[in-house]
């Protein structure tokens, strides 16, 4: 197995002053080169756990480790300094700036000039319809372009675990494939992600395992090829 990149260890998140118990005792693992997937209906606790990984909501109780040090007390500009970066649900780019300017803002804390060039190329290769409009104003994209720029803003920090909150929601179906496609042409280039996604089957297809979080507990985790033959997932969540 390659070298662990991430762990949680029995992470509990409360909300409204401990009232709501949204993420209970979770553990999971992460390493180097994997995609790895969340699964979870609507209120899960998905997007409550990348908070709480990246540092936006901080863990009642357990363990973040980040390539072996603990990172759950770091506030999040820390957490992205030490290579950790999250494409938001709901896309958040920056409106009133260029495409080039949000792709600007995602390298914003790298010096490397030589490689930050080849990574603008390399994201532009990616989505096309990016490098077309790159003097545009971003809140000009339609939906799908703006979850382009998203992904390709992330990417931009060079991180070594990509967060992922749901990339196909609101999106077109064309393109839904094409962002899929990128998703796993970035990890083949070598970088690890954890992917958010509602959609079970195009996130399953790409992953190398896979986590359920059901009502803020992981019920079940596997190989994804696995996940995607068990009888439980198929029905909740493939429609069969």
């Amino acid at each position: 197995m390659n070298e662990k990149i991430l762990e949680l260890k029995n992470i509990n998140i409360h909300y409204g002053d401990g009232a709501i118990h949204a993420v209970k005792n979770i553990s999971l693992e992460i390493y180097k080169g994997e995609i790895i997937t969340l699964l979870g209906s609507n209120g899960a606790g998905k997007t409550t756990t990348l908070h709480t990984i990246s540092g936006l909501l901080k863990p009642t109780s357990g363990e973040i480790l980040f390539n072996n040090e603990p990172i759950h007390h770091l506030p999040a500009h820390k957490i992205t300094a030490q290579g950790l970066a999250q494409s938001p649900e709901g896309r958040q780019v920056f409106a009133n700036m260029t495409i080039l300017e949000n792709l600007e803002m995602g390298a914003y804390l790298r010096a490397d000039l030589n490689e930050i060039k080849a990574d603008y190329e390399f994201v532009f290769s990616l989505f096309p319809k990016l490098k077309e409009r790159e003097n545009q104003l971003a809140q000009t994209l339609s939906g799908g372009e703006q979850q382009m720029l998203a992904i390709a803003r992330a990417y931009m920090a060079k991180p070594t675990l990509l967060l992922l909150d749901e990339p196909s929601l609101g999106i077109a179906p064309i393109l839904v494939s094409s962002i899929f496609k990128a998703i796993k042409e970035i990890n083949r280039r070598g970088m690890t992600i954890l992917l958010v996604e509602q959609n079970a089957y195009l996130a399953l297809k790409i992953s190398t395992r896979a986590y359920v979080l059901t009502n803020g507990e992981i019920t079940l985790k596997g190989p994804a090829h696995e996940l995607m033959n068990n009888s439980d997932i198929k029905k909740a969540y493939l429609g069969q």
